[in-house]
């Protein structure tokens, strides 16, 4: 096999791949051996039809396209290889030869991987995030305990909003009662706004064990085009009314639900939390906004397949995500209407962020000289390590080099990130008459 390079614009390159003719002739007979038992010709048994026999009946080519399959794979590896090009897209396969006892020769269109041109990367403006944290968001905060610490209690009163009604009701239209239209022992909290406008609001006053009738119209825009519109009657049994009783917001509340003796103590705490999260993104920020500022200033030509190639990528990861769910990206397509050609459009734009961002923090690593040590990938190793509930000697087992070698590259760059965040000034944010 032999193969030649030729660099075209943009990034791309064209591979034109010769495999020799006595190999190509090899892999059709492996066509003709993988076929000859579904092969069927009068006066010979089936399955022994020789394989001269079934070209002169057939034609000369009617093993090339299996042939073809078979040694292309095989063939680009070896070419993509040999070529030392940093291939970061999918082939575009063309064949341009395949002829009986000539070399089969074929193409192979790829993306090259370009190389980032950096502007201004160090020092860049970027405007500060102000970070506090109001009396009001640590109030917030401290509501969320108590409704988490809060006993859902039986009563005897009438419902009000807030208050969960467990109920049997069966709706009907016209009369006649409708598919997903009636419930048992169904647990509905008044004012969540969870069943149709209008249908909370009757039910409150009720008591257990009364009986009511819910009128309410359906939406115009009600999913099930039968039922839009409609006037329906739910007829509902009322078997308990259930109320949360809240705990009083004192010292023995914050004893309860933290290591904190006083309600002041805990407060503080709520507080320095609030403002570690709030610090924490504010930072995330401004990294991006940093980021932004110097891919906008750098120079990048991007070719078209790399960025494809780099959204199909995403679409299998988010595929894996949604089979973790249990939904297949089959299934996912049928309840968007999408397709895949609509899906990789939808991830084009954050597909080009991420190669530009990664193409910028490749030039800042060597621009600066970054480095990753042995002891940080070990760091990092142990993080893996505690995440996944496994020793360490284990985890390294599993991590070849090439693993490695890619774990260091995602350490070098989170640590070009901090590099050009700690070097950007943060200047405060321009009131809108000075921006005007």
């Amino acid at each position: 096999m032999s193969v030649q390079i030729e660099m075209l614009e943009k990034n791309m390159a064209k591979l034109t791949i010769d495999v020799p003719a006595e190999e190509f002739e090899k892999a059709i007979t492996r066509a003709y051996n993988k076929n000859k038992g579904q092969i069927s010709i009068p006066g010979f048994r089936k399955g022994h039809v020789p394989q001269k026999m079934v070209e002169k009946m057939y034609g000369v080519g009617v093993f090339y396209e299996d042939a073809a399959n078979d040694v292309m794979p095989g063939a680009y590896s070896e070419a993509a290889k040999e070529s030392n090009l940093d291939i970061v897209s999918r082939p575009k396969i063309e064949v341009t030869q395949i002829e009986k006892g000539k070399d089969f020769i074929f193409t192979a269109e790829v993306a090259v991987k370009p190389e980032a041109t950096l502007g201004e990367y160090k020092g860049i403006e970027v405007e500060k995030t102000a970070v506090e944290v109001t009396d009001e968001e640590v109030d917030a905060e401290i509501k969320k305990a108590q409704e988490q610490n809060a006993r859902e209690l039986v009563v005897e009163d009438e419902a009000k909003d807030g208050d969960t009604v467990v109920i049997d009701y069966e709706g009907s239209v016209d009369g006649k009662t409708f598919e997903g239209g009636s419930a048992k022992n169904h647990p509905l909290v008044l004012g969540s706004k969870s069943f149709i406008p209008g249908f909370e609001d009757q039910l409150v006053g009720v008591k257990a064990g009364e009986e009511k009738d819910v009128v309410v119209t359906f939406p115009e825009s009600y999913h099930e085009k039968s039922l839009a519109g409609k006037e329906a009657v739910f007829k509902c049994k009322v078997h308990e009314v259930k109320r949360k009783e809240y705990p009083e917001i004192d010292d023995e509340f914050a004893q309860d639900v933290s290591e904190f003796d006083t309600l002041a103590e805990y407060k503080d705490d709520v507080r320095k939390n609030l403002l570690t999260k709030k610090e924490e993104a504010a930072l995330n920020t401004k990294k991006q906004k940093v980021m932004d500022k110097i891919i906008e200033n750098a120079t990048m030509e991007i070719p078209d397949p790399m960025v494809e190639t780099q959204a199909e990528n995403m679409i299998d990861e988010y595929a894996q995500r949604l089979s973790y769910q249990g939904l297949s990206i089959e299934q996912y397509y049928q309840f968007t209407g999408l397709n895949e050609a609509a899906l990789v459009e939808q991830f084009k734009p954050q597909a080009l962020k991420n190669i530009q961002s990664r193409l910028v923090l490749e030039a800042v690593i060597k621009a600066e000289n970054i480095e990753v040590s042995d002891e940080e990938l070990d760091e990092e190793i142990n993080k893996m390590a505690e995440m996944y509930k496994m020793e360490v000697d284990k985890v390294k087992e599993l991590l070849d080099d090439n693993a490695k070698e890619t774990m260091k590259k995602d350490i070098a760059a989170e640590k070009a990130v901090d590099f050009v965040a700690a070097s950007a000034v943060e200047v405060e944010a321009k009131t809108e008459a000075e921006a005007e």
